[in-house]
């Protein structure tokens, strides 16, 4: 099946046509059918979408509804039950803390520009590390090489001003809201 996955994907690149968005309907009984193979695919075959970048909805076969986060979710809980969790306890609590707080809405932003910024980091130190044998990259990983440390400073600082971004939208918000019963800030 990973392999019918794939085979898609390159021929949809050969092709040059652009790619559909592939639609993936979840029945009752809990199975998720792959409109595009035509065939029944599991969480992990979803995954090995998700990694493959490939486009993709899945909607409840009966209503048509968008259940396509709630599968992702489920896709991540197994990740995390699989014996390597991403997650901390205390990281998990700190995220279902902020579910109903006045933060809710900026922290989703946040999180996705975080990680695209570590998405970028990870691009660029592969680009890099092309051709670098095992030895070379274990040398270079022992000497904290200025590029490491340069594409970390990157990091940190686009990390910085999304949070800095952040702020100043919160303090607008604020400001309009105390404005709407006649309260300025001094």
């Amino acid at each position: 099946m990973v392999r019918n996955l794939k085979e898609s994907l390159v021929q949809s690149k050969k092709s040059g046509a652009k790619p559909v968005q592939r639609v993936i309907k979840k029945y009752p009984n809990r199975r998720l059918y792959d409109t595009e193979t035509s065939s029944y695919i599991t969480l992990a075959e979803v995954k090995q979408l998700v990694m493959n970048k490939a486009s993709f909805v899945v909607r409840d076969a009966k209503t048509g509804d968008d259940l396509t986060r709630s599968i992702l979710l489920q896709v991540i809980l197994e990740e995390e039950a699989g014996g390597a969790p991403m997650f901390t306890e205390q990281v998990l609590a700190s995220i279902i803390r902020f579910y109903g707080q006045t933060m809710q809405s900026y922290m989703g932003p946040y999180l996705e520009k975080n990680i695209q910024a570590m998405a970028e980091v990870q691009a660029q130190l592969a680009e890099k590390s092309e051709g670098i044998t095992p030895e070379m990259w274990s040398k270079f990983m022992t000497m904290q090489s200025p590029m490491l440390q340069g594409l970390m400073g990157n990091y940190v600082e686009q990390s910085k001003n999304v949070f800095l971004q952040m702020q100043e939208q919160m303090q607008k918000n604020t400001e309009q809201v105390l404005g709407a019963f006649g309260i300025k800030r001094p």
